[in-house]
C-alpha cells in the first residue's frame, strides 16, 4: 500500500510525493490505503542534508519522528549553487512531511519552503491527509537527481522517489496498513525553485508522475 496521491489537478504543486503517507508532492488518485514512501538505506550521502546557513535565513528546525526516514542518494553534485538548491529540495520535503504527520496545514515550513501554486497545493495537500485521518510510517529514498540552473535565481530539479518501504498508518488508531498496493512505488518529480530575498531556494511548482520508467528499478 504506497501513499494515497492527490487527484492530478491538485497535485501540480504540492511534495516530495505528498502521497496520503507523506513525503513532498503529489500525483495521481489512489486509495485511502496507498502505500507511502519508502525506501532502501543508502550511503551515507543517503541522510538528509545538512541545514548549514539555515540559521541566516530563519529556517524552521524540522525533525522526524524515529518510525520515519527520507532517504537521500547521491544528493550531491559538487557544484556549490546546485548543491543548495538539492538541500532546499530536500528540507521542503522533510518539512511537508513534518506538516502531514502533525496534522498541521499552517506549520511554519510549508511557507518557508513553498510559494505560489505550490504552497496552495501543498496546504490542500495535508488538510487532504487530515481529512482522510492518516499518518505514515515507513522509509522514502530520493535518487537520481538532476539541477539545472536557468540563472543565478531560478532552477529545476527533477528526481525519483522509491515509496516501496513506506506504510499509510491511521491517526486516532495507530494501526498501520501494510495491505500491498498494485500502483507503483515508484515516482517522478518535476519541481521549480526560486531564489527568494532571504536567500531560500523555495518550491513554485512541482508536477509528479507515478509509475515513470524513469524511476523503476
Amino acid at each position: 500500500m504506497k501513499r494515497r496521491t492527490l487527484p492530478a489537478a491538485t497535485a501540480l504543486a504540492a511534495t516530495a510525493a505528498l502521497l496520503l503517507t507523506a513525503c513532498g508532492g503529489g500525483d495521481d488518485k489512489s486509495s485511502d490505503n496507498d502505500k507511502i514512501a519508502g525506501a532502501d538505506a543508502g550511503s551515507p550521502s543517503a541522510a538528509s542534508p545538512s541545514a548549514s546557513a539555515s540559521d541566516a535565513a530563519g529556517r524552521p528546525h524540522i525533525t522526524l519522528p524515529s518510525d520515519v526516514t527520507d532517504k537521500y542518494e547521491d544528493w550531491k553534485t559538487g557544484d556549490a549553487t546546485k548543491d543548495a538548491v538539492l538541500a532546499e529540495t530536500a528540507r521542503r520535503i522533510d518539512a511537508t512531511n513534518d506538516a502531514i504527520l502533525r496534522g498541521d496545514a499552517s506549520a511554519p515550513g510549508l511557507t518557508f519552503y513553498y510559494r505560489d501554486k505550490a504552497l496552495s497545493d501543498a496546504v490542500a495537500w495535508v488538510q487532504e491527509y487530515v481529512k482522510a485521518n492518516l499518518s505514515f510510517t515507513g522509509t522514502t529514498r530520493y535518487y537520481a537527481p538532476k539541477v539545472t540552473l536557468s540563472n543565478s535565481t531560478t532552477a529545476s530539479v527533477v528526481y525519483c522517489s522509491d515509496e516501496s518501504k513506506g506504510f499509510n498508518k491511521n491517526r486516532k488508531t495507530n494501526k498501520v496498513d501494510r495491505t500491498p498496493s498494485q500502483d507503483s512505488p515508484y515516482v517522478l518529480y518535476n519541481t521549480r525553485l526560486v531564489k527568494n530575498k532571504q536567500g531560500v531556494w523555495q518550491t513554485s511548482n512541482l508536477i509528479s508522475k507515478r509509475g515513470d520508467k524513469t524511476c523503476a528499478g
